[in-house]
């Protein structure tokens, strides 16, 4: 049976990638594209707008317009994606989330939804990045009390939040690892000028916004005379589409419950 997938943000750079990846993808059928009311693609066939051959689907500017679908996949901002979130509960659908910068408490609002639907919320959707996640949590047992951790990530210059939320998924994965909430251990950009010497146990974030890097992310562990360093470097968002794609189809066979990559790769 084929998943109709409909994509939120047709017109943006996540999505164009979306409906590329969801063309080569013959379980997944493309049934409806949504952009922005006010975007000037609209009702446009979202293939064309793509670059490539008429698809049969306009793009719409309303979710309510577009109801006929399986899985909703929205890359968006949190209180739109939230919008989104009510309306795909009250109408029997499931929705993969691959949106950041969720507050603690808009987080819980999503956790609420799944008690009614099913939904896999992962701030990044690539398997390298996911894998990188599990050998996060071996490296830290491993070393993580007996090394200073840093997370250092770059993204393009249009990103809007930092860190990113693949970088606080590390942190919270390494910080679960050590027996700590990441709110305790983490430390955010360290200010110009003398700062305090750095505390035993802490995990440091830096951010880069700058030119057209799609997503680049280092986890550090430097102790004494050596240092080991994981990294994941995005050089397309085409990883990140496939594995939300994946998601799409994952989650087809679940009817209720909040799910990430990890219980879609089966690697949790």
């Amino acid at each position: 049976m084929t998943t109709r997938i409909a994509i939120m943000g047709a017109a943006g750079r996540m999505g164009r990638a979306l409906i590329d990846a969801c063309g080569l993808t013959p379980a997944l059928t493309l049934s409806a594209a949504i952009d922005r009311p006010d975007s000037t693609l609209i009702g446009r066939d979202a293939g064309e707008c793509n670059g490539g051959w008429a698809l049969g689907v306009p793009i719409s500017g309303s979710l309510a317009e577009a109801s006929d679908f399986d899985v909703l996949i929205d890359f968006t901002l949190p209180e739109v994606t939230l919008a989104h979130l009510e309306f795909c509960r009250s109408k029997g659908k499931r929705m993969v989330i691959g949106t950041t910068g969720f507050t603690p408490e808009q987080r819980a609002t999503i956790a609420t939804a799944a008690q009614h639907m099913a939904i896999v919320l992962a701030p990044n959707m690539s398997v390298g990045v996911n894998l990188c996640l599990k050998l996060l949590d071996t490296a830290t047992r491993v070393l993580g009390h007996d090394a200073d951790i840093d997370i250092i990530e770059a993204h393009h210059k249009h990103k809007l939040d930092a860190p990113s939320g693949t970088a606080l998924r590390m942190g919270e994965v390494i910080a679960a690892a050590l027996g700590q909430e990441l709110s305790d251990i983490a430390v955010y950009g360290r200010g110009a000028g003398r700062s305090e010497e750095r505390k035993p146990g802490t995990i440091d974030f830096s951010s880069i916004r700058a030119g057209d890097i799609v997503g680049d992310h280092t986890v550090m562990f430097a102790g004494q005379g050596e240092r080991i360093e994981i990294t994941h470097r995005a050089t397309s968002r085409t990883n990140f589409a496939r594995g939300a794609l994946r998601a799409a189809s994952w989650i087809m066979q679940q009817k209720t419950g909040l799910f990430d990559m990890q219980d879609v790769l089966g690697i949790k």
